[in-house]
């Protein structure tokens, strides 16, 4: 090596690391990724949720032109998440909240700042009251690796399917792996979905590292709770979702199961009292009450922790309808059961004026633990059990048909599973 190309290399090395180090993932920039929707329970509202890598302000500029200039703003605030993996990552979480929009109208709309915007998105907004039939996509256990369903979950989505998402717990495998470099990439596969439909959620086991701090910082769901309980109306439906996890992971605190309680009580109180405008009331939790995988999970016990870990004593008496669940990787619907029993309608038709609530698993995805098998002999209570990829739709027609179909991916979106639920208007706050 000569002496003039020595004298280059030492020189230019370091503008060679340092532009390498601008070109890698970690550099700071300000260009909004992970965009997603969530709704914020405020009639006319959308939260718009992102993430930079330096700090910048926090803009949403909008319209209902898909060309041109986005003649509304919004403005809101960031939040400072720092990961809880060796690295310590600093990740910038930006929420605003648009108001005042018209129910139904669809809107495009982009975030970020001068520093950098996202590209352009569009969104329906959600319309009001509760003489309309909201169309629903359900599902738990999708990752980063593996999630089979997404593919069709983002052309339905596109095509206007769905009004909103439920991910009933357990994202990406995990958001804090690698130093949350996972959970970077799971906000980036589930873009175009949730910066579509607003993308409700709960947490499930695999969010519970550094107690459940990746989950609260990159979801906004409704109310004061970081999103681990909460409820929002939606057209007929008063939607409910809550923690399974405050029974497993006690050393975050003993505390959360009384305060969900207490607030699971007061909000099931309200909602039946609100029934004759919205008379369905549905739950969303991870870990199933009941089940029958081949597994040693806790459902497949009989005294599972959700079952008698005092929600069982507050969701029968006030009749709800509807609960999901997830965990197990498969999709599995129960007969109306309380306490093991049966409670059907009647035998020609047992989700008609079921006398218990109808419980349906939708675990199926897609994730890096593959499904999960069933016992070979069906237990008394199950219905139907589908060991396949793919996830579940729910259309609530009006304030007493449901209808809800379970999508295959393995044999590409074919319907495996279909039933209606219906429910007189009148006499159906209590099961017994």
């Amino acid at each position: 090596m000569g002496p003039y190309v020595g004298c280059w290399l030492y020189c230019c090395l370091p503008l060679l690391f340092s532009l390498a180090v601008q070109g890698s993932p970690e550099y700071p920039r300000v260009t909004p990724e992970q965009v997603h929707l969530s709704y914020p329970g405020e009639p006319g509202s959308m939260t718009v949720t992102w993430t930079t890598w330096a700090p910048a302000r926090s803009e949403v500029q909008f319209g209902i032109q898909l060309s041109g200039p986005l003649p509304f703003r919004a403005h809101g605030a960031a939040s400072t998440f720092v990961d809880g993996g060796i690295l310590r990552r600093k990740l910038y979480m930006h929420r605003v909240t648009l108001r005042k929009l018209v129910p139904g109208v669809q809107y495009v709309y982009r975030c970020g700042s001068s520093q950098g915007w996202s590209r352009r998105f569009r969104f329906r907004a959600l319309k009001n009251g509760v003489h309309w039939s909201p169309r629903l996509a359900v599902f738990g256990d999708m990752g980063a690796d593996n999630p089979k369903a997404l593919p069709r979950l983002r052309r339905d989505t596109q095509q206007g399917m769905f009004d909103a998402v439920l991910h009933v717990g357990d994202f990406a495998y995990n958001m804090d792996q690698d130093n949350a470099r996972v959970g970077d990439r799971f906000m980036r596969l589930i873009e175009p979905v949730a910066a579509s439909v607003p993308y409700m959620t709960c947490p499930g086991n695999h969010e519970q590292r550094y107690n459940f701090s990746n989950y609260k910082a990159r979801f906004s769901m409704p109310g004061d709770n970081e999103g681990l309980w909460y409820s929002w109306d939606l057209g007929p439906a008063h939607i409910i979702s809550f923690s399974t996890e405050v029974y497993f992971f006690l050393h975050y605190g003993r505390h959360l199961v009384e305060r969900q309680f207490r607030w699971l009580e007061n909000d099931l109180q309200k909602a039946n009292k609100n029934r004759a405008a919205r008379p369905w009331i549905i739950t969303m939790g991870h870990r199933p009450m009941y089940c029958s995988n081949a597994d040693l999970d806790d459902c497949t016990r009989h005294e599972s922790r959700v079952r008698t870990g005092l929600l069982t004593p507050l969701l029968i008496p006030t009749g709800v309808d509807l609960e999901f669940w997830a965990h197990e990787h498969s999709y599995e619907r129960l007969w109306p059961i309380y306490n093991y029993q049966v409670f059907n309608g009647s035998l020609e038709k047992p989700y008609t004026n079921p006398r218990g609530p109808v419980h349906i698993i939708t675990g199926s995805a897609g994730c890096e633990e593959l499904l999960t098998p069933f016992v070979i002999k069906p237990r008394p209570w199950s219905a139907v059990r589908v060991k396949e990829y793919g996830y579940t739709r729910m259309h609530i027609l009006n304030g007493t048909h449901m209808h809800i179909q379970q999508v295959s991916e393995d044999q590409d979106g074919k319907i495996v599973d279909d039933i209606w639920i219906v429910r007189p208007l009148l006499g159906r706050m209590m099961y017994h």
